[in-house]
């Protein structure tokens, strides 16, 4: 899985999981395209676009496609925490307008988001029917209870590493000198 910093909804440490609220990303992911008068090799000027525009589609329909990924790095001891993944378009000062839900991840238990967990690990959805297309990203958690003990980190990424554990702990669930006959 490759990691990029302009991907990352997350501050460096990770974000704090809320206590008994609703918060958001420390980070807010613009995906606008031209977004400047660029002049390339040949000399030629490359109009950027208005302030109100930029936006792009990420959304599933690529193969492969973009994904979500929010993981726990220090699990939290609080009843559940939800995560969700909104977007805004522009306003027309290329700042983000109001933000709206795209998708509402499930309510994950304390007990079930231990370090390494999975929060929101979904293809970047389309927008709503009859929403704009979003400029901007970001997370919103959900926490019932205190859960601000707990921390996470959130990731735009081609790929994530979905390699089940088995008991043992070990990846693909063989233990350490088994050999497979091919």
């Amino acid at each position: 899985m490759i990691l990029d910093n302009l991907l990352t909804f997350t501050i460096a440490a990770g974000d704090a999981m809320p206590n008994a609220t609703t918060s958001t990303s420390g980070n807010i992911i613009d995906i606008g395209v031209g977004l400047e008068l660029v002049t390339n090799p040949s000399g030629l000027a490359i109009p950027g676009v208005a302030a109100g525009g930029g936006a792009r589609d990420l959304g599933i329909g690529d193969d492969p496609a973009l994904k979500v990924l929010v993981e726990v790095l220090v699990a939290g001891a609080g009843t559940s925490i939800q995560v969700n993944l909104q977007g805004a378009p522009d306003d027309g000062t290329g700042q983000p307008s109001t933000f709206y839900t795209m998708v509402t991840g499930p309510v994950i238990t304390a007990a079930n988001s231990p370090a390494g967990a999975h929060l929101l690990d979904i293809d970047v959805p389309r927008p709503p029917a009859g929403a704009a297309l979003p400029r901007y990203l970001q997370l919103q958690y959900v926490a019932a209870g205190n859960m601000s003990a707990g921390k996470m980190k959130g990731y735009i990424v081609l790929d994530r590493w979905d390699q089940i554990y088995g008991a043992a702990g070990v990846a693909s669930g063989y233990p350490p000198g088994i050999t497979i006959a091919n």
